[in-house]
């Protein structure tokens, strides 16, 4: 473990952890404050802000790690606001951390105090070493608690040593810190690598692992950065790796003077390091998201416990909906790679939907389940390159995870469903794509319709006919997917002319 302690941002230690914080694609958390003894209307003010940057992208060679101590009474906060804020919210950086909410929400405060407003919101991707620890728990087979251990508990049985907690509650306000002081908090950050260390490897040896990442394509490996810049389509990981490779032949061959100016325009451009692809399937399997709420900003001035549940639950709602905008572009559309061809999947909040959209030609899936999981929406979402349709707020908080794949439906009465869905994504309906698709199974009708004879050869055992309707000369249209029957009766045509009305084609 490196310890290098940062109390200046002209400091050796500053340019240091910049450097670091740039090949870094995994960072652990912590922070330490005085504690205040009595309840009072403010937060405590953080001090220290730790940060364990992992480097290498090889678990087997983790061994190389450093442990930044920013020493917050010390720096101005104004001059690594906006590096911290970059840092919490790089796609390219998992942060880990335990219990990490109420160390944000006072480092929010802290920052805010000295004239940086908003402060910090959130932590993305992020992943709770509480939650990686259940995952190891459960896979050991054991009785997952519902009661959240102790990181000292933790430490003592996933790496087989305990963390003195005796200077938790120490004053981190005075200065200079002790040994034992900076020891315990360099530790507290460094341990968080260890435990998700074990926790990889146990995800890669049991083949937990999330959609396939598109690989680099071989044609793109010989090409320069300009060529890659021009691309329309140029992929991040290669342009990342491509910044890496220049800013290492800078550093090999360039002046000491030539070698600091163009290394750091360099990484301006570049800012982090791409995610190694092991780390990134991890992130889009388990990844959170750590956001605050307005009412976290507020200090409660007691420890009763009133009925207020509800009313933070609401201002996550509200804060969730507001957030809920289409941004598009959708992932069918060409310029992604797309055919053009939109694709829905419909939660089950919105089912009744699915089958609206389905009478008027547009492919619209279900959940494979019937109660699926928030994860399984996403990966079902991200596999067909759907946009997830829900009426549920709490599944935006996943929308890093599927960006412009989610879309939360507004109205409440189908037919107004369908015309938001119509007006939001530009789908362009005729007359001609109604009742084109199965309304069972979502599957498309064979090109050429079926005989009376036919259709009586293809219902045998599976569908009924009525036998009103051998004399009367119809066509039949069989489901490619699910093979059920369909004919022009009644029922069709009543059908088409009701979306023919909701959808307005005639006018």
């Amino acid at each position: 473990m490196d310890v290098h302690i940062v109390s200046s941002i002209d400091s050796p230690e500053f340019t240091h952890l910049t450097r670091a914080l740039s090949r870094s694609t995994l960072i652990g958390l912590d922070a330490e404050w005085k504690p205040i003894r009595s309840q009072q209307s403010t937060f405590p003010m953080v001090t220290l802000l730790q940060l364990a940057c992992q480097l290498g992208d090889d678990p087997a060679q983790w061994d190389e790690s450093l442990v930044f101590l920013l020493d917050l009474a010390s720096i101005p906060l104004s001059s690594i606001w906006e590096l911290l804020k970059d840092v919490f919210v790089s796609p390219d950086i998992l942060k880990l951390g335990f219990k990490f909410k109420q160390d944000l929400i006072f480092l929010s405060s802290t920052f805010r105090a000295q004239g940086c407003d908003p402060g910090f919101d959130k932590v993305e991707p992020y992943l709770d070493i509480t939650n990686v620890y259940k995952f190891l728990q459960h896979k050991q087979g054991k009785k997952v608690s519902k009661d959240t251990k102790s990181l000292s508990a933790i430490c003592k049985e996933v790496l087989g040593f305990s963390l003195c907690k005796e200077l938790q509650c120490s004053d981190w306000s005075h200065r200079p810190l002790t040994e034992e002081q900076i020891r315990y908090a360099a530790t507290d950050a460094h341990c968080l690598l260890g435990i998700f260390k074990v926790f990889q490897a146990k995800v890669v040896k049991e083949g937990h692992s999330c959609n396939k990442v598109k690989e680099l394509r071989q044609f793109n490996v010989s090409l320069g950065l300009k060529d890659i810049l021009e691309m329309p389509d140029g992929d991040n990981k290669l342009i990342g790796t491509k910044f890496c490779n220049a800013l290492d032949i800078v550093q090999a061959t360039a002046s000491s003077e030539d070698c600091e100016r163009i290394a750091k325009g360099v990484e301006v451009i570049r800012k982090t390091k791409p995610m190694d692809e092991s780390l990134w399937k991890i992130v889009r399997k388990y990844g959170e998201k750590l956001l605050l709420r307005e009412s976290d900003r507020i200090p409660k001035t007691s420890k009763k416990k009133g009925k207020k549940g509800s009313l933070m639950v609401d201002c996550r709602e509200k804060q969730l909906e507001n957030s809920g905008d289409w941004q598009g572009p959708p992932p069918w559309d060409i310029s992604l790679g797309g055919d053009g061809c939109p694709k829905f999947l419909c939660d089950v909040m919105v089912e009744g939907l699915a089958k609206h959209l389905r009478c008027v030609g547009v492919d619209a899936a279900i959940p494979h389940s019937k109660k699926p999981e928030p994860r399984e929406l996403i990966d079902q979402a991200y596999k067909e390159k759907r946009v997830l349709l829900t009426r549920d707020a709490k599944l935006l908080r996943h929308q890093y995870l599927i960006r412009n794949q989610i879309y939360r439906v507004k109205n409440l009465l189908k037919n107004e469903q369908l015309l938001e869905v119509i007006e939001i994504f530009q789908l362009k309906i005729s007359e001609d794509q109604l009742m084109s698709r199965c309304t069972k199974c979502n599957g498309r009708f064979i090109q050429k319709p079926l005989t009376t004879e036919e259709a009586i050869e293809a219902a045998k055992g599976f569908q009924r006919i009525p036998n009103c309707l051998f004399d009367k000369n119809l066509e039949f249209w069989q489901c490619m997917d699910c093979n059920q029957l369909y004919w022009e009766g009644t029922q069709y045509h009543n059908a088409v002319q009701k979306f023919i009305d909701v959808c307005k084609l005639n006018e």
